[in-house]
């Protein structure tokens, strides 16, 4: 059984075997770990944390430390079968140029984020009147990373924009899958998402 995060797990079941893998933002290299003994890719990494970069190293992964909003034009096009950016995009400075990235290095990519639009966000924000602290954003706002608050709408327009082919997508609450409703509810019932994309 999966010790991952639930959007991670749902990313390694799609990967397929003796895929080449770039992980950016890979943390400790969870994903990457299992990808590897479980489905034999060549799985690479590029991580800012340094101490993260560490635990993956340890662990014996291919990781180097760089920050994705500079390093990622320095990779080839099409250098990997699998790009995988994994609650980092709202971290980024200009999302949209590295989601540009993701798919020029990448045949296929794989991104997951927090949905700001998550009911238990705007009742929060509706009845408290500042920004809220929840289960999936459990931080102050002057102390978080995330810098570009996005909701699964927000994704979705931008990829319309951009022509960005949606392949799949699966969305999360409370640790597990939500079904049922269809894809426009999730808009308003999923902490988190995966988005499946391809050029």
């Amino acid at each position: 059984m999966s010790t991952l995060r639930p959007d991670l797990a749902k990313i390694a079941q799609n990967i397929p075997q003796g895929a080449r893998v770039l992980d950016v933002g890979c943390g400790d290299g969870a994903l990457m770990s299992e990808l590897q003994s479980g489905k034999a890719v060549d799985a690479r990494g590029i991580e800012i944390d340094p101490a993260e970069v560490e635990k993956a190293v340890a662990r014996g992964l291919s990781v180097v430390q760089g920050d994705a909003n500079r390093d990622l034009a320095d990779y080839p096009d099409g250098a990997f079968d699998v790009a995988i950016l994994s609650q980092t995009l709202q971290t980024a400075q200009r999302p949209d140029w590295l989601l540009d990235q993701l798919l020029r290095v990448g045949r296929t990519a794989f991104v997951s984020f927090p949905n700001f639009a998550y009911w238990r966000m705007r009742f929060s924000l509706l009845m408290g009147g500042k920004m809220p602290v929840v289960r999936h954003l459990p931080v102050s706002w002057y102390a978080t990373k995330n810098i570009h608050h996005l909701t699964i709408e927000d994704f979705r327009l931008l990829l319309t924009e951009k022509g960005v082919t949606v392949e799949d997508s699966w969305f999360f609450a409370g640790g597990s899958e939500i079904s049922g409703g269809g894809a426009l509810s999730a808009n308003w019932r999923a902490e988190h998402a995966v988005f499946q994309l391809s050029k």
